[in-house]
This record gives C-alpha cells, structure tokens and sequence, in this order.
C-alpha cells in the first residue's frame, strides 16, 4: 500500500558517505523516533558548538589550531544541520495532485528507497 510518500531521508551517512533512506509509512515507528531524537541531537550540539565557535573567535589569542578545529567542528554541524533541514522539507505534506507527478517522477529516479543512495 503506497501513500505517495517519499523515503525520508536519515541524519546520518553509510561508512562511505552515502545517504540513508527509510522507506515507512509509520511517522511513529522505532526508525523514525531514532532518527528524530539523533536530529534533535545534532542540533543541540550544533547550538553548543556555535557558542564554543564564539567564544574562540572573540579571543585574538586564540591559536591557529584552535580556529581550525572551530572550524571543522563547525563544518561538521552545518553539513548536520542541512541534511536535517532537507530532510524535514521533503517531508512536507505533497498537495494531491502533485502526488501522481511524484510516483512518475519516482519511477526514473535512481535511488532506491530500501537502500543506501549516493
């Protein structure tokens, strides 16, 4: 029974940096209640680590190293924080009539929804 859903897309990456999808019709079920507390996680540390970034840029002593580790931290967080927020707006409720363009348009994407996807 399909419902003209899209696979969601998962806050975290296969060992090779390939996406993850979850393909459910159940919003509340253990994948999506895990994905959704690993989401809130990444936001609370991206939060965390934005006020870290601060205090190490507002201080002209901070060294070079320690820059450069606020900012790959902060790297990594932003990557976080755009897949969360992709994913969450390919969730967004389709309107009706689009659903059917969707299933076509499904049909010649290659990704597959069981599976990881580049």
């Amino acid at each position: 029974m399909s419902t003209g859903r899209r696979p969601r897309l998962l806050p975290w990456t296969t060992e090779d940096g390939k996406r993850c999808l979850l393909s459910t019709d159940d919003e509340d079920g253990f994948m999506s209640r895990l994905a959704d507390n690993f989401e809130a996680v990444q936001l609370a540390m991206g939060a965390d680590t934005l006020t870290e970034a601060s205090k190490v840029l507002d201080d002209p002593m901070s060294t070079h190293a320690e820059v450069r580790y606020t900012l790959l931290r902060l790297t990594e967080c932003l990557t976080d924080a755009l897949r969360i927020a992709e994913s969450r707006g390919l969730r967004l409720s389709v309107p009706e009539s689009e659903v059917g363009e969707e299933d076509d348009e499904a049909a010649d994407s290659p990704e597959q929804p069981a599976e990881a996807s580049p």
